[in-house]
């Protein structure tokens, strides 16, 4: 018996890296590869990852053949914690926002979470702020503690996909955690929060991206974070997009109301909270009684009531009349954002025909 216990334990030690190495190593989905081909990216091209707490959305960029970044898919997250804002210390369950780094030392086959990359954190602007914490992960289970939990079909495609690019030469691929997606209307709507001085830091680099489909240069200066073009031209083309984007920002935040949103601790993506209540098991989910209370938007200060129309008479009237009839001119695109077209999203193809698709996007 004791013979047959320890071949037991030696069997398991050795299958244990056996397994690691297995699930590490899996391929990319076929289905996956088939998007490369259509959007002109090699297996091996550069990544780069965007996650956006509020959406609950973690998006994998790639490199196409033309040297241009293109989204290549986006995942629902399973859990995020903390609230919307960045991470500053050890145990408050905050999910990081920020410019990070991963390199080949940061994966891990290993981890306890069937699969795993460590973002960075803290970075060079986080310890320029005093922050503190560690081991902050993007990684499967859907549990969270200040991590971004994928499902684990989900990270085992995503370390796939970061694998294969680290394989092929890229030094260290690009995270940038967002708390929302940084649109004018979001940074007008924000505007009175707490954080929105360090959002509008995040919100200058990504400009700097989505206007020239380029990883932008980061660096901290004076506990900031600088943003840089990769050459002069995208530099202001970057720039000029910025500044068209705060002027927007600044217009919205006239008459719009600004929110703050509030969570007991984190959210997750609503395809995950209708399979909940569809009786599907999502597993080791974290803290699922704060999940009731998540993204709950406080009016900080009222949007200005609308000016009331004045009463024209005669020819004025008239004349208002035909303006409003003739056809309103078709908006014109961006063409700082020009380089971006074909990146619409794609949710994770284990998703797309559930029944709790339909019900995420009727508001369950």
């Amino acid at each position: 018996m004791r013979r047959l216990l320890g071949a037991c334990v030696i069997a398991c030690v050795l299958a244990a890296p056996a397994l690691a190495a297995g699930k590490a190593e899996a391929p990319v989905p076929a289905a996956t590869m088939a998007i490369m081909v259509q959007k002109n990216m090699a297996p091996g091209a550069p990544i780069l990852v965007r996650s956006y707490k509020k959406e609950s959305v973690l998006e994998v960029w790639k490199q196409t053949r033309e040297g241009r970044y293109a989204l290549l898919k986006s995942f629902p997250i399973c859990r995020w914690s903390g609230q919307l804002g960045p991470k500053r210390r050890q145990g408050d369950r905050q999910s990081p926002e920020g410019f990070y780094a991963v390199t080949p030392r940061q994966m891990n086959p290993n981890s306890a979470y069937h699969l795993s990359f460590d973002t960075g954190y803290p970075n060079a602007y986080d310890r320029a702020q005093g922050a503190s914490g560690s081991a902050l992960m993007v990684h499967g289970v859907c549990s969270s503690a200040g991590c971004y939990a994928m499902t684990n079909s989900q990270i085992g495609e995503i370390y796939a996909l970061a694998r294969d690019a680290l394989a092929a030469g890229q030094g260290a691929f690009q995270m940038q955690a967002y708390p929302f997606r940084m649109t004018a209307q979001n940074m007008a709507n924000y505007r009175a929060d707490p954080n929105i001085d360090f959002w509008r830091q995040l919100k200058e680099g990504a400009d700097h991206f989505e206007a020239t489909a380029q990883e932008p240069r980061v660096s901290v200066v004076g506990a900031r974070y600088a943003f840089t073009g990769r050459t002069p031209e995208l530099e202001q083309t970057a720039r000029d997009h910025h500044a068209q984007e705060e002027a927007r920002s600044a217009a919205l935040a006239k008459e719009g109301a600004s929110i703050r949103t509030t969570y007991a601790d984190g959210g997750q993506h609503a395809i995950f909270m209708a399979m909940t209540k569809a009786g599907v098991n999502l597993g080791d989910v974290s803290r699922p009684d704060a999940l009731a209370y998540a993204g709950r938007d406080v009016i900080v200060i009222p949007a200005r009531p609308a000016p009331k129309p004045v009463a024209v008479k005669g020819a004025v009237a008239m004349a208002s009349i035909v303006a409003q009839d003739e056809p309103t001119p078709a908006p014109q695109p961006n063409k700082a954002n020009s380089l971006m077209t074909g990146a619409a999203p794609i949710l994770d193809d284990a998703f797309a025909a559930r029944p709790w698709v339909m019900l995420a996007g009727r508001g369950f």
